[in-house]
């Protein structure tokens, strides 16, 4: 269609919403449908944060808000980033978004120009090189395998620099394949990155809480301070604290570079939700027990269903350190036939196959970047990742 802009026709749709809205689609049909393709905490939001929501409604905080965000959030962010990270912002250098989707984006906006790289490790969130690519940059996808756990080598992100490059965007703990750095893998990116001071750092830290085990997590700016004036640190409420719906996210940076996002900001959404901040603002400064919960949760479902698909013929999946996310490798699944007759030629036939036969829900691996794989979500009860991986072992026994 004429009418529509130019620009869209470079993105695609986002494969998660797509295949979540299908697997909602058949569940409202009356299908018996498990849906492990959300990256969405199933506890609910804690009720201190929740309380304090109320009494900011109660209270009368229900007027625009500042672009950055209010004065009360920003200090708690800056104090968090202090608290938890070693890393020292005022909060001048912090700004509040609608989402960190939308931290990004304005970062891209008010910083790329035609011709401006982007790095980009693949396996990657779906959204990484659209949003790339509607503010006019170029994606450059550095493939990380399951040879390397899913993670970037420091000899792959030499050779992927280029003049032309302005971000390197690096997100740890991971989605799609929950893979996480450690503080020595970690050095030995900001190594390379030390050696090439045109490239800027955009980190997406939105699963720092969801590492398991002893595993310590690190973000570049802290490893490294010497990448701190030119790096934008992003986080969010949303995993952490099961605040997905709140839509709030934040990130700190060098003052000049959050002004210019401010501008950018203050032109498209103006402030987030002011309820939605005061709320954030107890997530951030309140009682932290919910944390360590919600992880030793997470933690024995990884260990479920990793195991669970393990077990299931022709598939291969990596322990991960932390998300709520596997990856498993359908490889060996590749030319099987399924019981309705269909050859699986790719990871999107498997997962639509999987979705029509037995009801589950999952994402094909192809559009984060890297197949034949698939990224299940287990951000649900033990009861419905048993069921589910009976039904995938089922699937891939069936496979001909």
């Amino acid at each position: 269609m004429a009418f529509i802009a130019d620009a869209l026709s470079r993105i695609k749709p986002s494969a998660t919403i797509a295949i979540t809205q299908l697997a909602r689609e058949l569940k409202a049909k009356g299908q018996d449908v498990i849906s492990l393709s959300v990256g969405e905490p199933d506890f609910d939001t804690p009720q201190n944060i929740k309380d304090a929501a109320i009494a900011a409604i109660n209270r009368g905080e229900t007027k625009y808000p500042p672009v950055s965000g209010i004065p009360q959030l920003r200090e708690a962010i800056a104090a968090k980033f202090k608290r938890e990270n070693g890393l020292d912002y005022k909060p001048s250098q912090t700004i509040v978004g609608t989402g960190g989707k939308q931290v990004l984006f304005n970062a891209f906006m008010a910083t790329l120009n035609p011709g401006d790289e982007v790095i980009i490790p693949a396996p990657y969130w779906v959204s990484y090189p659209e949003m790339v690519l509607l503010c006019g940059g170029t994606p450059v996808v550095v493939t990380a395998g399951i040879e390397t756990n899913f993670k970037l080598q420091p000899e792959a992100l030499e050779k992927a620099i280029t003049p032309k490059t302005k971000w390197m965007l690096f997100n740890s703990p991971s989605n799609p394949t929950g893979a996480a750095y450690t503080r020595a893998e970690l050095k030995a990116l900001t190594d390379v990155l030390l050696r090439h001071p045109h490239v800027w750092v955009l980190t997406d830290d939105m699963y720092e809480h969801l590492v398991f085990g002893d595993f310590e997590f690190t973000t570049p700016a802290q490893v490294e301070p010497k990448l701190y004036d030119r790096t934008l640190t992003m986080n969010g409420v949303s995993k952490a604290y099961a605040m997905t719906g709140w839509r709030i996210g934040y990130a700190a940076g060098p003052e000049q570079l959050i002004k210019a996002m401010d501008m950018v900001q203050g032109q498209q959404t103006s402030g987030a939700s002011t309820i939605a901040q005061w709320a954030a603002v107890e997530a951030l400064n309140g009682p932290q027990d919910f944390i360590p919960m919600s992880k030793k949760a997470f933690e024995t479902r990884r260990d479920l269903i990793v195991s669970m698909l393990n077990q299931a013929k022709g598939l291969s999946c990596p322990k991960p350190e932390g998300a709520f996310y596997a990856y498993p490798s359908c490889a060996a699944l590749i030319g099987k036939k399924a019981p309705s007759g269909k050859v699986i030629a790719t990871d999107e036939d498997f997962v639509m196959e999987l979705l029509a036969t037995e009801g589950v829900a999952t994402v094909h691996g192809s559009s984060f970047g890297l197949g034949p794989n698939f990224r299940v979500s287990y951000a649900t009860s033990n009861e419905k990742l048993e069921e589910a991986g009976r039904r995938i072992q089922r699937f891939c026994a069936s496979l001909t």
